[in-house]
């Protein structure tokens, strides 16, 4: 059960490592504390999620079935193509605010963890308990974030725009994966 955990939470992390990524190469969050708070943002939200997922059954899972991807690559869209935009206008930030705080910060949060309500779902259909597997899911989101987050913050110090265009588009990407794999696997 520890092993199927892991590699739960590492999958669930990839996106919140690559958003991270992403952020980081804003320069925005540049004080360890503002990477800290997000990443621990990122892992308390997935954990939490999986939890949310568990306990609302399938009754929620059919509620939100239908537009959960949707929400996830408009609000990655969204983060990304500011990044983008900013990246290509040197006079501009990417954000309005730091997205380490408020409610940027909850938007990314929830972008990144939708999935893992998914899995709590599935746990709770396979009748498979939750606490230990939401434990390591929000512990690895928390590790991988903040890895992100440094290697972001390296990068686009050291390349500086470019790393803000990447990080945008790479948020995008996410955006759009989450999307077209939500509706490849809903017409099969």
């Amino acid at each position: 059960m520890i092993y199927e955990s892991l590699l739960i939470a590492l999958g669930l992390a990839m996106d919140a490592f690559a958003v991270s990524l992403g952020v980081g190469t804003s320069q925005i969050a540049y004080s360890t504390r503002s990477k800290l708070r997000l990443a621990f943002h990122f892992g308390v939200f997935q954990a939490g999620m999986t939890l949310f997922g568990w306990l609302g059954g399938t009754t929620i899972e059919a509620l939100i079935r239908n537009f959960d991807h949707w929400i996830a690559f408009a609000l990655l869209s969204y983060v990304g193509g500011r990044m983008v935009w900013s990246g290509f206008h040197a006079d501009q930030m990417s954000y309005s605010s730091d997205p380490t705080r408020g409610g940027l910060m909850v938007l990314l949060s929830v972008a990144t963890s939708l999935d893992a309500l998914a899995v709590g779902l599935s746990m709770a259909i396979l009748g498979a308990p939750v606490f230990v597997p939401a434990l390591f899911i929000g512990l690895v989101a928390f590790l991988l974030s903040a890895i992100g987050l440094f290697c972001g913050c390296y990068f686009g110090a050291r390349f500086g725009k470019r790393m803000e265009i990447l990080g945008g588009f790479l948020l995008i990407a996410i955006g759009l994966r989450i999307l077209v794999e939500h509706l490849t696997l809903s017409s099969l």
